[in-house]
């Protein structure tokens, strides 16, 4: 029999051993495929987006699949690559279209949630960050207190105590019995109490002595210097007479009647009398009545069409003519987009003074109108956005806390070397839609931005790139300029450069100088869209991961063009230009094979697959639509002589000239999906 439980106590043991490594090992797999989904997630041209401003942002699982937008002429989107396990892949050259909004220096992705300060939760919604208060249920009691660690107040009294469930320790109010601090304080004088009875016989002999045949003895509450209380006296009142809190109130009673007459005295030390009423190991005191919290400032009346969400006044598109009279301090943003305001007086901003965000936008606000110290109040102002005004010079005296300007849409005519000059703190810069170029920009206009990172200065007059542009720079948008070259020295003090977009402009490849920016370590992106290329440039930097070349009259990706860059180009799209099957041979693709993840070739002349595609190891999305293209051999996509799956998860193929029926059955047979494959409609009747 004990042999028989033996057998079973050790069974038990065993499944109970198996039981725990089965449920370990799916917790280990979790761990490490978490892990791997990170790593994917976390290329060089993601962790590059998220340099600006010592900016963190978080990888989300169910992040919004990305749409990039590449501003064809047919208006048409792709769908860029989602990658395993839901996390992105795809590296977006225009970081803002996807909704994030930036907040303290720190990108927050589309629907994120946090709280920038106790009782506070702000949301990010496509751009824009819309905060609330907590709303506290109204509370008809006479004397409320805020406990430690919550929003709202709550009662004093017993019964709302038990209501709210708040611990009675966290009440003034509380009995003796229990206030678990109170009763440690009463052990103690306990324990004391043979000592003090001493000294208080001691006490009283010695005041009979002084007094002579009355033997009246001294004030019992004061002590011989008319200061506090000594301890162990007040221990013997709270003791004698029975009970303690009846006599303390008493006491107290009497001293607020005898200070009526004093309150402006009283007020001056009430920080002082609030620190004595503190409980201290060697004196038992009953702590002070809690005051009665001041009632709210109430705000102005708001002007009409403007309304208050937390600490944002919103007057959009309410008609105003010029600045509303506001005095509210504790306002730290300012929405005034699409009104008919002209000017900013001096005295504009003078009961704002704590304004952290200002939109001006969409007005008709010109230059002369501007005082010249409307803005010098602001000192903690750090975005400012002036798009769509009537403005020709940038406005003086900015505050020098700022870290985005933006003064798109306007007509700035010039820049001198001190319109910037105070702004050491700025990080995104955006001046649009101008009338700037190289001969109205001071060289040194860009100069003292040391924290300048992202600069945008497309729509303008530009025919080079501009002169002095700060070390600090990571992103620079000049599309829809007039530049022709880039030169060598353009970029020679920008070694933090990380995206150049270039497009709509007017640069051809023998233009572009070998060492204009071959030897950037940091370039990732470069978008050359819509210039006057025909073949693929040479010469690009080592860094670069993501070129766009959309929309040029590209013939020929020249051999080798891409063998020297490290880690290889992951992005190439050549969509909307002219490549033949001549232009495009198995060396064409030679240091990108191991890297390319997404090639987009669709809308060109190309009659075959090229050459190549079924060596890219790493290929995700292929696009060859709207081609010319008439049949597919069995291993033009994939590699018979190979046994593993190809990673290849979105190819288009439609708007050719392909007759499905004739494709082999062995033609797509490494793709793992054959619902990623798009055939139909294809151009034949």
């Amino acid at each position: 029999m004990k042999f028989a439980g033996l057998v079973c106590f050790l069974l038990l043991i065993i499944c109970q051993t198996d039981f725990g490594q089965n449920e370990e090992a799916p917790r280990k797999q979790r761990r490490k495929m978490h892990h791997r989904r990170l790593r994917g997630s976390s290329s060089p041209a993601r962790r590059s987006s998220r340099q600006l401003g010592d900016q963190r942002t978080m990888v989300t699982p169910g992040a919004t699949r990305p749409v990039l937008n590449l501003d064809y002429s047919t208006e048409e989107k792709f769908d860029s690559f989602l990658g395993f396990l839901g996390a992105e892949s795809s590296y977006n050259v225009l970081p803002e279209k996807k909704g994030h909004c930036l907040v303290n220096g720190m990108t927050m992705y589309n629907k994120a949630v946090w709280s920038p300060e106790p009782c506070t939760t702000c949301l990010c919604s496509n751009g824009r960050v819309l905060c609330d208060e907590t709303v506290c249920p109204p509370l008809t009691c006479p004397q409320t207190i805020t406990p430690e660690g919550e929003c709202c107040p709550v009662c004093v009294d017993t019964e709302q105590r038990e209501a709210t469930n708040l611990p009675c320790k966290q009440l003034p109010s509380c009995p003796l019995e229990m206030n678990p601090v109170l009763q440690k304080e009463e052990l103690r004088f306990e324990e004391d109490e043979e000592e003090i009875k001493e000294d208080k016989d001691k006490e009283q002999k010695k005041q009979t002595a002084d007094l002579g045949e009355q033997g009246r003895p001294l004030s019992e509450g004061r002590s011989r210097e008319g200061g506090e209380q000594r301890p162990h006296e007040e221990g013997r009142q709270a003791h004698q007479g029975g009970h303690p809190a009846r006599e303390e109130e008493e006491e107290e009673e009497k001293e607020e009647g005898e200070g009526e007459d004093n309150d402006d005295e009283e007020e001056d030390g009430d920080d002082e009398e609030e620190h004595d009423d503190t409980i201290r190991g060697d004196v038992f005191r009953m702590p002070s009545r809690p005051r009665v919290p001041p009632s709210p400032r109430r705000m102005p009346p708001l002007p009409s069409g403007c309304s208050l969400s937390y600490r944002t006044i919103s007057c959009m598109s309410a008609g105003l003519t010029q600045m509303p009279p506001l005095t509210a301090p504790e306002i730290t943003s300012l929405e005034l987009a699409g009104n008919a305001i002209t000017s900013i007086p001096d005295e504009a901003f003078n009961g704002l003074p704590n304004l952290k965000r200002l939109d001006l936008s969409k007005n008709n606000i010109t230059s002369p109108g501007i005082g010249p110290k409307a803005f010098k109040l602001l000192k903690k102002l750090l975005r400012l956005n002036m798009d769509g005004n009537n403005l020709v010079e940038i406005p003086p005296d900015l505050p020098s806390a700022l870290e985005e300007l933006k003064i798109n849409d306007n007509s700035l005519q010039a820049i001198s070397e001190e319109s910037l000059s105070d702004l050491n703190q700025l990080v995104t810069l955006e001046l649009e839609g101008n009338n700037l170029s190289e001969s109205n920009v001071n060289p040194l206009a860009f100069k003292s931005l040391k924290s300048l990172s992202y600069l945008r200065l497309g729509r303008n007059k530009y025919r080079i790139i501009p002169q002095g542009l700060p070390a600090s720079i990571e992103e620079l948008y000049l599309e829809n300029n007039q530049i022709e070259e880039i030169t060598e020295i353009c970029f020679n003090h920008t070694r933090k450069i990380n995206v150049i977009v270039l497009r709509y402009n007017k640069i051809e490849e023998n233009r572009i100088a070998p060492l204009a920016w071959i030897n950037q370590e940091n370039l990732e992106s470069i978008d050359l869209s819509y210039n006057k290329l025909y073949h693929v440039p040479s010469y690009l930097p080592k860094s670069l991961l993501h070129l766009v070349l959309l929309g040029n009259q590209i013939e020929r990706i020249p051999g080798y063009v891409f063998g020297h860059m490290e880690p290889g180009l992951e992005y190439l799209y050549l969509s909307f230009n002219r490549l033949s099957d001549d232009g495009v041979d198995r060396v064409s693709f030679y240091g990108a094979y191991h890297s390319l993840r997404e090639l987009f070739l669709d809308h060109n002349d190309l009659k075959s697959i090229p050459p190549g595609v079924q060596e890219m190891k790493a290929l995700h999305f292929l696009r060859l639509n709207n081609n010319k293209i008439r049949n597919i051999l069995p291993e033009q996509i994939c590699n018979a002589e190979e046994d593993g799956d190809s990673t290849l998860e979105h190819l288009h193929l439609e708007n050719n000239y392909i007759k499905t029926r004739e494709i082999s059955s062995y033609a797509f047979s490494c793709i793992r999906s054959y619902s990623s494959i798009v055939l139909k409609p294809q151009n034949i009747t």
